[in-house]
């Protein structure tokens, strides 16, 4: 809407182009984050809670088409330790408790082929999840400090977890 000279509401002549779909997504997403981390989550407070949310979302997002909708727990209940150990080891028990149903959606990969795919899938949304949390800290002004280091530790921790179940499912245990 424009304002006209004499004070009164006219519609914009201005037309801006539409959204490309992709940023559309984005958008719908960034929205979806915010809105399902609640008013009691603060990113100030809580930033690594925000990361989690995030991937989990990509994470559900990415492994729909395969899994089916929600495959991993999307909920983030009050007083939910975020430091980055325990935010590192619910991203990845969350994300790895769905391989047996990749495995099984996926019959014509098996063994090591099986994992690397699965743990590319996942590893992709997982550094997506982080990479959108990190933009909207930015965005909010608060990617700074310990938030910053908070978030840049918790991704280490994530990759030594989802290494150590690579290691686990391909050396020890095998892979069918």
């Amino acid at each position: 809407m424009a304002i006209s000279s004499v004070g009164t509401h006219q519609p914009s002549t201005s037309t801006t182009p539409p959204l490309s779909v992709a940023a559309k997504q984005k958008t719908e997403l960034n929205a979806s984050i915010l809105a399902a981390t609640e008013a009691n989550l603060s990113a100030k407070d809580q930033p690594l809670a925000l990361v989690l949310r995030a991937t989990i979302d990509k994470l559900n997002t990415i492994l729909e088409a395969d899994l089916g909708p929600n495959t991993i727990e999307s909920g983030i209940e009050s007083g939910l330790d975020v430091s980055p150990d325990a935010t590192a080891e619910r991203i990845v028990s969350l994300a790895t408790a769905a391989f047996p149903a990749f495995q099984e959606a996926n019959p014509d990969e098996s063994g090591e082929e099986l994992l690397a795919h699965f743990i590319d899938v996942i590893g992709g949304g997982i550094k997506q999840g982080f990479s959108e949390a990190q933009d909207i800290l930015q965005g909010l002004g608060v990617l700074e400090g310990n938030i910053a280091s908070d978030i840049e530790r918790t991704f280490e921790l994530v990759q030594e977890k989802l290494d150590a179940f690579q290691q686990e499912f391909s050396g020890e245990k095998g892979v069918q």
